[in-house]
């Protein structure tokens, strides 16, 4: 692993490039029902702390808005928490946004691998066109100093893996969202299932910033980066209850690069969650400044191509989020 030279001292600023947004959400609190946001808030758990300012709708409108005049050539939907009695209805409901608005360009929807129906709602999702994967969380523990290993849902029970078999089965991938120390878990779970892409969700979450706890992270990284099948976001560096800090999260995402390699990273946004720390251009903006270090065409990789060709999306020619083929009216399912 190659020591990444000197930090820049500042974000780039005013710099135009195409961009493919590998990670961000869509929702209609009048069209879907999302327990997080509409019934059960709880700042205590939540890893940003306050999230009332996005408990709003976040329709295809508001994210276009949220990115002027950022070049988002494409975008991929994960899913949003919506009820899993709709976890079918809100692909469909994306298939509509699609349709209306040209993007999102692919998605990650949600399935259990652990319950009786899991197969059904696997097929039932990879009949979509735009679906490209899955997102299914994990049961994973509090801490780094508990464990959960083994129970029902976690990445090692037995009916949780039969589930994750079918990925393979029916050509999807696996968005991987966990806390750090469940990483080394995750990479046996790559060695299983070689043949099913992986993208590890928000940098694998360097939530402790001390030296101890990067230090703790860089060996689970370093761990999980050696299955060749997985990928990973540079994506969500906000922490609870501190501001985005541009040096501090250069550092991780520097270093994410020097262990993943910039073949396998991709810039994402987790907006509007990202949203309670930053506004998008300026995340753009900080992320291509501590990637600037690096040649034009592996910038142009992670900021773009990188997520292109991970999540299928054909884009041709490349252009930005095209404008609704029809006025702009209030979001139908």
């Amino acid at each position: 692993m190659s020591t990444p030279s000197p930090l820049p001292a500042e974000p780039a600023q005013g710099v135009r490039r195409p961009i493919v947004d590998a990670h961000h959400h869509l929702w209609d609190l009048s069209k879907g029902h999302y327990p997080w946001l509409q019934e059960a808030y709880d700042p205590e758990t939540f890893f940003l702390g306050d999230y009332r300012p996005i408990c709003r709708d976040f329709l295809a409108a508001d994210y276009r808005a949220t990115v002027e005049p950022c070049d988002v050539v494409a975008t991929v939907h994960v899913e949003a928490e919506r009820s899993r009695l709709e976890q079918v209805a809100e692909t469909a409901w994306l298939h509509e946004v699609h349709a209306r608005h040209g993007f999102p360009n692919a998605i990650l929807a949600h399935a259990w691998f652990d319950r009786p129906d899991s197969e059904e709602c696997l097929l039932a999702q990879s009949q979509f066109p735009l679906v490209r994967g899955i997102r299914s969380k994990p049961v994973t523990s509090a801490a780094a100093d508990q464990s959960v290993k083994g129970q029902a849902g976690t990445m090692q029970h037995e009916d949780w893996l039969r589930g994750f078999s079918l990925l393979e089965k029916y050509g999807l991938r696996w968005d991987l969202r966990v806390p750090a120390w469940h990483l080394p878990e995750a990479a046996t779970v790559a060695a299983m299932f070689p043949k099913v892409p992986i993208a590890l969700n928000h940098h694998g979450f360097a939530w402790d910033r001390s030296e101890e706890g990067l230090r703790r992270w860089r060996g689970w990284m370093e761990t999980l980066a050696r299955q060749e099948n997985v990928h990973v976001k540079l994506s969500e560096f906000g922490l609870r209850g501190q501001p985005w800090d541009w040096h501090e999260n250069a550092r991780i995402v520097r270093e994410t690069v020097a262990i993943f390699g910039w073949q396998r990273c991709m810039f994402a946004s987790n907006f509007p969650v990202a949203g309670l720390r930053i506004n998008y251009p300026d995340l753009v903006g900080s992320v291509a400044g501590m990637l600037g270090y690096l040649p034009a065409n592996q910038q142009h990789a992670m900021m773009c191509d990188n997520a292109l060709r991970f999540y299928a999306i054909d884009v041709t020619p490349p252009a930005v989020i095209p404008q609704p083929v029809r006025p702009l009216a209030p979001d139908q399912p």
